[in-house]
């Protein structure tokens, strides 16, 4: 299974508001009237939620990047299904799509990306954090320490960070925990390219899934901050906290073919 990450930030001048509108209302329809042309398996936008959570998560860690206005999410089953983008119909759906970004996407300010899943805690494919479910997902994309190679921070991520998680996850009442690491692709360029990209892509990221009702009183639990300083601490031996971003939304579905 292949992963194409998108984290959005809306057009200078634009609310928030009126940009989860318009990619829910113009933007998501168009994305999955063209799902079979373009192989689209799974297609979610994770829709960024005003909340003081926001703010807490990243002043635990010293200050990090403005959260994203939402991300877009496509999952394709394999790699021979990017195929389609490169045919005459992939190509003009392709542009069809583009060209609708231009109205409510600042294309240059956001990055995209493939990656792969690595499931560590509950791995079940039928968490969705709707949005009149108690759940939401917590969305950190994050950039390695400056004396890692890519290589190194992910390996570290995988076979360190990720037991230490799955060991607390427990104390944090986290219902879902994935690593979804970067991986370079030949198509990144052809899609980069006529958006005029300049953020860089990540690392990968982690997404995790709560009650939201578990997330505000986290802080009056003793095991639960434990567990997060236990999760810091280790983060800090991989994650550039100031040129990485996390926060927490709700997930609207436009595509499941599972």
């Amino acid at each position: 299974m292949i992963r194409l990450e998108f984290a959005l930030r809306r057009k200078p001048g634009m609310s928030r508001q009126d940009f989860q509108q318009y990619w829910r209302e113009v933007h998501g329809p168009l994305v999955a009237r063209h799902a079979t042309t373009l192989n689209i398996h799974r297609y979610i936008q994770l829709h960024t939620l005003d909340s003081p959570i926001n703010e807490a998560l990243a002043h635990a860690r010293r200050g990090m990047e403005p959260a994203y206005d939402g991300v877009a999410e496509l999952w394709m089953t394999h790699p021979k299904s990017l195929e389609a983008f490169d045919t005459p119909a992939g190509r003009a759906a392709a542009m069809e799509l583009l060209e609708d970004e231009k109205n409510f996407i600042d294309l240059a300010n956001s990055p995209l990306w493939f990656a792969h899943e690595y499931p560590q805690v509950n791995p079940t494919e039928y968490m969705v954090a709707t949005e009149h479910s108690p759940l939401v997902k917590l969305f950190f994309c994050l950039r390695q320490c400056a004396n890692q190679s890519l290589e190194e921070a992910q390996f570290y991520w995988r076979t360190n960070h990720g037991p230490l998680i799955r060991g607390v996850s427990a104390g944090f009442r986290m219902q879902r925990y994935l690593q979804v690491h970067y991986y370079h692709h030949e198509l990144e360029p052809q899609l980069t390219g006529p958006r005029g990209t300049r953020t860089l892509p990540y690392a990968g990221h982690a997404e995790a899934w709560f009650n939201h009702a578990d997330l505000l009183t986290m802080a009056n639990i003793p095991e639960a901050t434990r567990a997060m300083e236990l999760a810091i601490e280790d983060e800090t031996k991989f994650i550039d906290f100031q040129r990485s971003a996390m926060w927490i939304g709700k997930e609207h579905v436009f595509i499941d073919r599972r």
